[in-house]
């Protein structure tokens, strides 16, 4: 007997949705937890669609709802979630030499959509998969969001009949940075950073006592990572052999990107023409 095929017609849709799938399934459990702190906080089933939508962001959720329960003042709660999502401007600029070709309105459409786990996701293929382009980027972040939203209003739902223990849900949203962070260190400059990153997060929280320390932190890190590799590219003969440049070890299905395929490709190349130029031109012998 013949076996079934899930995708016979190779339709991208379905290949992109097959990619995307781990990410949607990770939405759920975490989804139905927002939606019902969102349902605590006083949304009702419309307002948590709403907030899915335009705020798109696990982290900025829950923050929200948290401030709202305990009465915060809007001028504070605008302030925190404008600091907080201020990092996609970030995320956003790594990923602009992929779509730079596309139009305003997909750009407009692409950058509203992305949030951080999608990003990883789209990051990781753009760098590693020549045949990734910006639609099926576009699809991983709908596909997520739509997973998101609908685990949102689940979870809005049943929000008056089930109570949750919130340390756990933390633990997963911790889980899914440490994932995202771990899948874009490639250098040594990034895992530097990304030790810098949590110390000064540590140290601004104490200080601050406000989610503003994390925010602050960020971009004291970024800063100093982006004066080192400006100094290394700039007084360096060879700045790719450079420690804080060079590559550190990676899981073998992600070590290897289009940069690190072009690289080779162009050292083979010219490993090539040195052996046909020597085989064209042989040593003269002595009589």
């Amino acid at each position: 007997m013949a076996k079934a095929q899930i995708n016979p017609e190779k339709a991208r849709w379905l290949e992109v949705l097959g990619i995307a799938m781990p990410l949607c399934l990770s939405y759920i459990p975490i989804g139905l937890a927002c939606g019902i702190l969102l349902h605590a906080a006083g949304f009702n089933f419309i307002m948590i669609l709403v907030v899915s939508i335009v705020v798109f962001s696990g982290g900025a959720q829950f923050i929200l709802a948290s401030l709202l329960t305990i009465h915060a003042p809007l001028s504070s709660i605008f302030m925190t979630l404008f600091f907080l999502e201020l990092r996609y401007a970030l995320l956003g600029s790594s990923l602009s030499k992929y779509i730079k070709n596309e139009s305003q309105h997909f750009i407009w459409l692409f950058a509203v959509s992305m949030n951080d786990e999608n990003y990883a996701v789209n990051y990781l293929k753009f760098a590693t998969d020549k045949k990734w382009s910006p639609q099926d980027g576009l699809l991983v972040e709908h596909y997520s969001l739509i997973s998101w939203s609908v685990a949102n209003m689940v979870g809005g739902l049943i929000g008056s009949a089930v109570s949750i223990d919130l340390e756990v849900v933390d633990f997963a949203l911790t889980a899914l940075f440490l994932y995202m962070i771990v899948m874009q260190v490639q250098s040594h400059l990034t895992l530097l950073i990304c030790l810098l990153s949590a110390v000064l997060a540590v140290c601004f929280l104490v200080l601050t006592k406000n989610t503003l320390g994390i925010v602050i932190a960020t971009l004291i890190a970024s800063f100093i990572g982006f004066m080192i590799e400006n100094a290394v590219r700039k007084h360096s003969k060879n700045p790719e052999e450079n420690w804080f440049l060079t590559k550190v070890f990676r899981p073998i299905a992600t070590r290897t990107t289009i940069e690190d395929q072009k690289e080779k490709k162009k050292l083979k190349e010219a490993e090539e023409e040195l052996v046909a130029e020597k085989s064209s031109n042989p040593p003269k012998r002595d009589n």
